[in-house]
């Protein structure tokens, strides 16, 4: 049996949810989402994600729909449709429907709030464990891009590039400097020192990422958020995708060119296995989340 999803305070079949053609999601591209992924049962520091979708929420102006208790009620009593089995679970707030279609914000409109789960489908251990190709490609996205809104196009568009051209993933460039994947964050190897891009408006602040960084520093790893040049990048010993989807993602090739020796590197065997003992961890519940 298909799980329910929920829409605006009621838990109903996915064939039954409807939204209206008038929804600024609909029309505008005007919402923010997150994506949880939930291991034996327990929400991947949703705390951190709730804090996220606060700040999206801030930077679209909006307030925030559902106390962080609420919500929590909510994704706890959809993740009980699915008990065996990790879980991605999908949350999209929308500005809502409004009588007519106009740019300018409306005074009073009733939010739209969608959430979904389903099994969660993880990397191909084979791509882990060999690594994946990637390509570059110049960062035509808005500079807002630490509000994790809706309006995914620019994103799509620069993914299929990638995909078209036989890589799973494209690197952006802005300004000489590499910022992050389509879907993904950056890190690199240079000199033994784990490097990611710093938190600005031009990169999505990933909760995935943030564990890594903690990781690092629990177990005396080195590491340093700054700016990765264009050059930097391409010179790195290895370099890495994150995302609540990929995890931890090593790239072997970048634009047709070998990185390191053309395999997974021994920084990232290390944080990938501390990420796994984390999330083995998590599952069995003797992890702080």
């Amino acid at each position: 049996m298909q799980p329910k999803v929920y829409l605006n305070g009621r838990f109903l079949p996915a064939e039954e949810a409807h939204v209206s053609v008038m929804d600024r999601g609909f029309l505008f591209g005007d919402g923010v989402y997150e994506v949880i992924p939930c291991y034996g049962g327990r929400l991947f520091r949703l705390a951190h994600h709730l804090e996220r979708l606060d700040h999206s929420l801030q930077g679209i102006r909006m307030a925030n729909p559902l106390s962080h208790p609420a919500w929590q009620e909510i994704l706890e009593r959809m993740i009980e449709q699915l008990p065996s089995g990790d879980q991605s679970v999908y949350l999209q707030v929308t500005r809502g429907a409004s009588g007519k279609r106009d740019h300018a914000i409306p005074g009073e409109i009733e939010p739209t709030i969608f959430i979904m789960t389903s099994p969660a489908v993880y990397a191909d251990p084979a791509k882990i464990g060999s690594g994946v190709a990637a390509i570059t490609l110049q960062d035509n996205r808005w500079h807002r891009c630490n509000i994790k809104a809706i309006t995914l196009l620019a994103n799509v568009l620069l993914r299929t590039d990638a995909v078209d051209q036989g890589a799973a993933e494209a690197i952006l460039i802005r300004d000489g400097k590499a910022m992050e994947g389509a879907a993904s964050n950056l890190f690199i190897i240079a000199d033994g020192i784990i490097i990611t891009p710093r938190k600005s408006e031009h990169l999505l602040p990933g909760i995935t990422r943030d564990l890594v960084l903690e990781l690092a520093s629990a177990n005396d790893t080195p590491f340093n958020e700054a700016e990765i040049s264009e050059q930097r990048l391409k010179d790195a010993d290895e370099i890495w995708l994150t995302s609540s989807t990929k995890e931890i993602m090593p790239v072997i090739e970048l634009d047709g060119v070998r990185v390191g020796n053309g395999k997974p590197g021994p920084i990232f065997l290390k944080m990938s296995g501390l990420y796994a003992d984390y999330k083995s961890r998590l599952q069995a519940g003797t992890v702080e989340n």
